[in-house]
């Protein structure tokens, strides 16, 4: 016994065969496209992350993106992923603007001036008011690798982080 499938006659599959053909086209644009824009978005970030030092080499700040925010003149949203090998840490800093961060990997201790040592675990995130002084921003583990989700809110142009001496 042998049977033939067939979806659709050949003239009903045209449209579903070119939409294919399309899509492939277009995730090809966009993945010759994708590095650059990239590295525009990096240009742009990376001078207001200028200061942000970090404990070891592990440690590294990672753009993700930064708009302008059309509802609000003059503020911009920038978005970085912190990753910290373990022990990894930043220098004692301050912000530019509103930062709330989420925790994505590992645990992350936290301490802002006033308050006390926090740790934070994955899907948990902590708020840093303007202007407040991030005393310890590190990896709770000295085995293990950690990682957060940074969301700033500032005005155009501010460098985002500012070590404190």
């Amino acid at each position: 016994m042998s049977a033939a499938f067939r979806l659709s006659p050949p003239s009903e599959g045209r449209p579903f065969y070119l939409a294919i053909i399309a899509g492939l086209a277009c995730a090809f644009v966009i993945g010759k496209a994708l590095p650059s824009t990239m590295d525009a978005v990096s240009a742009i970030i990376e001078p207001l992350c200028a200061n942000s030092v970090t404990g070891s080499t592990q440690d590294v700040v990672e753009p993700i993106s930064s708009h302008a925010l059309p509802n609000v003149p003059g503020k911009r949203v920038t978005i970085v992923r912190v990753f910290y090998g373990p022990g990894g840490f930043t220098p004692a800093h301050r912000h530019a603007g509103s930062v709330t961060a989420y925790v994505t990997k590992g645990e992350i201790r936290s301490q802002l001036a006033g308050g006390p040592v926090e740790t934070f675990g994955v899907g948990q995130s902590f708020f840093e008011p303007p202007g407040s002084t991030h005393l310890v921003s590190a990896n709770a583990s000295m085995t293990e690798p950690a990682e957060l989700i940074a969301v700033f809110v500032a005005d155009e142009g501010a460098q985002l982080t500012t070590l404190v001496k």
